[in-house]
């Protein structure tokens, strides 16, 4: 049976019938794809530390729902791919269609874009968050769509309002520090707006619509403490020598 997929606002009770018929619990039926969507489903995490025994489980979908409430839905932010992985079932259950099937037709055949790699769980959904192989082109393309308002030579892939919506940040991990939205952080390097997504180990598509600049970073980091060192590192490196050089180079006079 293929559930209607109406909004962010929608609560994720009715996509997952397996759990919610035997555990009426009214708290994690009231989880929203928005909450989701900004990680702030409530739902204790199933990254870091506890991702190796979600992965290993029979059924990362019952593992992800099982997880006990460590915060209050729609409020307390706890990143966990176990929500981003809900994300890929209800996409599959609302189109009839694996996500990858979904994402061939609607947004990466469109684009040229070949997948190279995709995980999958043990009942066979494409896991949501990570372990998407991409040639480091196509992680541009992407930012270039974001960039473009969701248009690819000269085609309406995906909503401009969309694209504004995802990222405007809603959440962070300290209190009035907002800079994360749809999955998509924002942050400011001196004047510029840098949107980003942040992949596991190093992976990163930026975005300076300032400076009409998309920049994909790949790399390898097997623990959390060399990532966040990286990361640091390359920020720095991004501030400080990077972006200025960049503005320097961009005269957007020149266009006229």
């Amino acid at each position: 049976m293929i559930q209607i997929l109406e909004g962010v606002d929608q609560t994720i009770e009715e996509f997952f019938p397996e759990y919610f018929d035997s555990n009426p619990d009214p708290v994690k039926a009231s989880v929203t794809i928005g909450d989701l969507l900004t990680m702030r489903s409530g739902l204790a995490s199933t990254s870091r530390g506890h991702y190796g025994r979600w992965v290993t489980s029979r059924n990362w979908i019952m593992y992800a729902l099982n997880r006990p409430l460590e915060g209050t839905p729609g409020v307390d932010r706890i990143y966990s791919t176990g929500n981003t992985h809900l994300l890929s079932v209800i996409i599959t259950r609302a189109s009839g269609m694996s996500t990858l099937r979904f994402a061939n037709r609607y947004l990466f055949g469109p684009m040229d874009i070949r997948v190279t790699g995709w995980d999958r769980d043990p009942q066979g959904y494409y896991l949501g968050g990570n372990n998407l192989a991409l040639y480091p082109r196509d992680m541009i393309k992407i930012g270039q769509l974001m960039m473009d308002m969701g248009v690819y030579q000269g085609e309406q892939l995906v909503s401009g309002e969309w694209i504004k919506e995802s990222i405007e940040p809603v959440t962070g991990r300290q209190i009035d520090n907002d800079n994360y939205g749809y999955l998509w952080f924002r942050r400011m390097s001196g004047d510029f707006h840098k949107v980003y997504a942040f992949g596991n180990g190093g992976q990163y598509i930026m975005i300076l619509p300032e400076l009409d600049a998309v920049i994909s970073v790949t790399t390898q980091n097997e623990t959390s403490e060399p990532t966040r060192n990286y990361r640091r590192q390359l920020f720095q490196e991004l501030d400080q020598e990077v972006i200025p050089r960049l503005a320097d180079m961009y005269n957007p006079d020149k266009f006229l």
